[in-house]
């Protein structure tokens, strides 16, 4: 998958309310990339995954999947393109509290009317290190657990990019380093893409293609 942003812009508000949260981004995110976007609080960077993602749409300019503009489908069109291609890690766990682990990593997949892949599924959680907690409610799921739940729930529809939101975010270090390696290792061997959202230095410094943002504002630090 190749995405191509250009002259990304997002603006809130007018005249003296007006706020400009992202400005003029152009990006290119490669099949297989492991990119980090740093910055601080109220920089931009989860508007820019949101952008990124299709999760909503900017006040000007465009982006394209393989040469599709993505803002150019219809709100069901889009959905459904987001479900199947796209997965998506956040802060908040944003697990179902009445579903088990099982259920919760399932329900993406069967919401798109068809079924989960048991086969992979269950290679993907072992990996995770869940493989013997998909029977447990979240409540009886430690906060790194049900991270892991959240991770594979977005790999359940083998997409083909991660979109992660200061994944360690809610975690202990201990915890949060041991996402980080799970995702590092997932996308090794699944060949996936991953963008990570971050404001820990340590957590930037593990991709290979680093973005800083300041008031709106991408630059890209470099390949590593």
């Amino acid at each position: 998958m190749e995405i191509h942003a250009k002259r990304l812009s997002k603006v809130y508000g007018e005249g003296e309310n007006r706020i400009v949260a992202l400005q003029d981004v152009d990006m290119e995110i490669h099949s297989g990339d492991f990119i980090s976007i740093m910055g601080p609080s109220g920089s931009g960077k989860s508007t820019l995954l949101h952008l990124l993602s299709g999760l909503d749409k900017p006040t000007s300019g465009s982006l394209t999947y393989d040469g599709k503009d993505i803002y150019g489908m219809g709100d069901k069109e889009l959905s459904a393109f987001r479900r199947r291609r796209i997965g998506f890690v956040f802060q908040q766990f944003n697990l179902l509290p009445v579903l088990t682990a099982q259920e919760n990593i399932a329900m993406p997949v069967l919401l798109d009317g068809t079924h989960p892949d048991m086969d992979y599924v269950g290679e993907i959680t072992e990996l995770l290190g869940i493989g013997g907690r998909l029977r447990h409610l979240p409540h009886e799921l430690s906060g790194g657990q049900q991270q892991r739940v959240a991770i594979a729930r977005a790999l359940a529809a083998k997409p083909d990019i991660i979109f992660a939101d200061e994944p360690t975010g809610n975690l202990d270090s201990k915890s949060g380093g041991e996402v980080m390696e799970l995702l590092e290792s997932i996308r090794n061997k699944f060949g996936k893409t991953l963008v990570v959202i971050t404001h820990d230095n340590r957590i930037a410094c593990k991709a290979e293609r680093r973005f800083v943002m300041t008031d709106g504002v991408v630059t890209e630090e470099g390949v590593f």
